[in-house]
């Protein structure tokens, strides 16, 4: 079956801001030494960690400004993956009437311009995931201290990461409702960081919902 190579490119396009989020790295804050006390019964806490990131303002903020910076480079994409729909819908037409060498002539065309859209695509992509990963890494290390300084104001002994599908991690199977403790963090960073709200995002465009990295292990 012929490849619709406009539609693969225009979707690869589409998806680069959801592949790079599933490709964010883990934060390298490391919690701050805390005094020896007498061992207690654990009080238990729960974070979705990658999920109360995504939620701060500062990088819903951030991530719609890589949005924007990105969005020629979708368009440019676009462009040339139209170019060569047309020029694949041209050949189909007057293949019949073109003699060989023409016809060899306009697939070679056609085939470099696709190996140029790929190039084109793959270096856009590899460009916004190294991007999206700075802009992670810089809020996940500050929602990280705020993590610290919440829990040791509460006392809880020991926070779970609730992050569905992490690798290495242990899974929580159930939690109480007052045990999660994501929400508080998002609201106890925000005011820090005094970063307004954004204004609602467009549907077809939300704030991605960040996926794999893991909170850095308490020392």
């Amino acid at each position: 079956m012929k490849r619709n190579f406009a539609l693969v490119l225009s979707l690869a396009s589409g998806l680069a801001l959801s592949a790079a989020a599933q490709t964010l790295p883990a934060p390298s804050a490391a919690a701050p030494a805390a005094p020896a006390a007498p061992l207690g019964p654990a009080k238990v806490a729960v974070i979705e960690f990658q999920a109360a990131v995504g939620q701060t303002n500062e990088f819903q903020r951030d991530f719609a400004d890589l949005q924007k910076k990105y969005e020629p480079k979708q368009k440019q994409l676009k462009t040339m993956a139209d170019e060569i729909d047309g020029l694949e819908k041209q050949l189909q037409a007057q293949g019949a009437t073109l003699s060989d060498a023409a016809r060899a002539s306009q697939a070679k065309t056609i085939d470099d311009k696709k190996k140029q859209a790929e190039r084109f695509a793959e270096d856009s992509r590899n460009d916004l995931s190294g991007e999206m990963n700075e802009v992670y890494g810089k809020v996940a290390s500050k929602v990280y201290d705020v993590l610290v300084a919440y829990t040791q104001q509460q006392g809880f002994t020991v926070v779970l990461d609730g992050t569905e599908n992490q690798q290495q991690a242990p899974t929580v199977l159930y939690h109480a409702d007052n045990t999660d403790i994501s929400k508080a963090i998002v609201d106890a960073y925000n005011v820090k960081s005094g970063v307004p709200a954004p204004p609602p995002q467009p549907v077809s465009a939300p704030a991605p919902k960040p996926a794999a990295p893991k909170a850095p292990a308490a020392h």
